[in-house]
């Protein structure tokens, strides 16, 4: 088998064998991801836009790759690190191997490699940029540049849609601020037969006004919630006249909106196990996070923002709803895929919020029912 190699940028090097595809060479912030389960849903996942992705469980590919388990039509991630990869997978669902699809679209992967070290090395020293190689790539060049390579992508920019589109309902009609959205939450919207209009992240308070929505989600998605004036902007100027509801970037956005700040975490949260704590009700769930930046506590404090979840791992904001207007957010992701998708009751929620709001104001029910 073809060897490889996987370089951070500390000077680390992990020697491995090639898998998928062969030509790419990519770097990215290495990561990892403890899920034992639905690595098809985390490629696909924008949320991992630009990362290497190390998976902790050590065999991944069991299942293969199928067509209904997707996040997005194209994979975004630079790379997947494992310790083992499945070339024979065993599913009824299997369309094709992972090696196979990562093939296609143009991803590397590197395997048998300590993962479980690998792992490690990111927990005490934090997250770092990495690459992945051929075995002949020159180590001190590769180290040498990514030690200078100070970039600072807008990754939604990238990923998000360039122009609005509908899935049509006969329900509630819900605006969508693509941040790097999910499949999934498309699903959990439209199982409620909501019509959903998908707008970009920097689609303006004004136009989203015209579409007469009862109520905007704002998405989750990758890296800094500080890159997202346009965004901020509009949440601002949404905020008491339209019922909101953020995931993932999408609560950071809100937060920072409501005049709050955010901060980055030295290790990312990447799971499918997270157990997080409903305050009010004094009760637990497991949830899916992937995140690396957090709502700062103390930054909270006089803007009119309570603390509705807490990770019972760290402490940190989970959730957060306005003391004023109809708006709240969640930092975990409640569509789960992967994971669990118990706090899903969280887009009911969001719904009845609506149907409140409206009651109030006289707004748009009557178009909807």
């Amino acid at each position: 088998m073809k060897k490889r190699k996987l370089i951070l940028e500390d000077g680390t090097v992990f020697h491995g064998t090639a898998f998928g595809d062969s030509f790419e060479v990519k770097s990215g912030e290495v990561i990892f991801n403890s899920a034992m389960t639905g690595y098809q849903e985390i490629i696909s996942d924008p949320n991992y836009y630009g990362s290497i992705v190390v998976m902790t469980y050590p065999s991944i590919g069991t299942y293969g790759i199928n067509r209904d388990d997707f996040e997005s039509i194209t994979p975004t991630v630079s790379g997947i690190v494992v310790k083992e990869v499945i070339e024979q997978p065993s599913n009824f669902r299997t369309e094709e191997t992972l090696d196979h699809f990562l093939k296609n679209h143009q991803i590397p992967g590197i395997a048998n490699i300590d993962t479980r070290m690998l792992t490690r090395i990111l927990r005490k020293k934090g997250t770092m940029k990495g690459i992945i190689t051929d075995e002949i790539s020159s180590e001190e060049e590769v180290i040498k540049e990514l030690k200078s390579n100070n970039d600072h992508h807008h990754f939604v920019k990238n990923i998000s849609v360039n122009k609005p589109y509908i899935v049509p309902g006969q329900g509630k009609r819900i605006v969508v601020v693509d941040l790097g959205m999910k499949q999934q939450i498309l699903n959990e919207l439209t199982k409620r037969n909501c019509h959903v209009t998908v707008v970009p992240y920097d689609y303006d308070a004004e136009n989203i006004k015209r579409l007469k929505p009862d109520g905007i989600l704002l998405s989750n998605g990758p890296g800094n919630p500080s890159q997202l004036a346009e965004t901020k902007e509009t949440v601002k100027q949404l905020l008491g006249e339209i019922p909101i509801f953020s995931i993932g970037i999408g609560h950071q956005v809100f937060a920072l909106a409501c005049g709050a700040e955010t901060t980055k975490l030295k290790v990312g949260k990447y799971g499918s196990n997270y157990a997080v704590k409903e305050l009010k009700k004094d009760k637990t769930w497991m949830a899916a996070v992937s995140h690396h930046y957090i709502v700062d506590e103390k930054s909270c404090e006089n803007n009119n923002l309570e603390i509705t979840y807490r990770s019972l791992n760290d402490g940190t904001i989970e959730g957060l709803s306005h003391q004023i207007h109809s708006a709240f957010s969640v930092q975990f992701n409640p569509e789960g895929a992967p994971g669990s998708n118990e706090t899903s009751f969280l887009f009911d929620e969001f719904l009845q919020m609506t149907e409140q709001f409206n009651d109030k104001t006289g707004g748009n029910s009557d178009a909807t029912k």
